[in-house]
């Protein structure tokens, strides 16, 4: 069984072709690739003024930023209980622990993506 046959009307028939530059191509080009999409589709959707995709993010940039959103969370969490009056060196002591650990973790991720 064939597939149904799509609307004329939302079929692109017509072909629009305009010459670029080699840097201007390069520049499309790695624009469209950053945000996943064919150079194609991107100029399409630049052209008629519809959203783009954000850049895609590498998941183990993700983790990275995840972590450090971590870290400023304790560093946050250290500077309140700081700021607040409140003395208690063993609760400081074990989110000062955390920070250490997380930083350690996030050393050896850069260090061995950087391999």
């Amino acid at each position: 069984m064939a597939r149904p046959k799509m609307d004329i009307s939302k079929q692109r028939t017509i072909v629009i072709a305009f010459r670029v530059t080699q840097s201007e191509y390069l520049i499309i080009t790695n624009n469209a690739k950053t945000i996943g999409l064919s150079t194609a589709e991107y100029i399409r959707r630049k052209c008629t003024g519809k959203s783009l995709p954000k850049k895609k993010v590498d998941p183990l940039d993700r983790k990275l930023f995840v972590e450090l959103s971590r870290m400023g969370n304790n560093l946050n969490q250290l500077a309140r209980t700081s700021n607040s009056g409140i003395r208690d060196p063993f609760s400081i002591h074990i989110q000062l622990e955390e920070v250490k650990m997380l930083l350690k973790q996030l050393k050896s991720n850069i260090s061995n993506n950087d391999r």
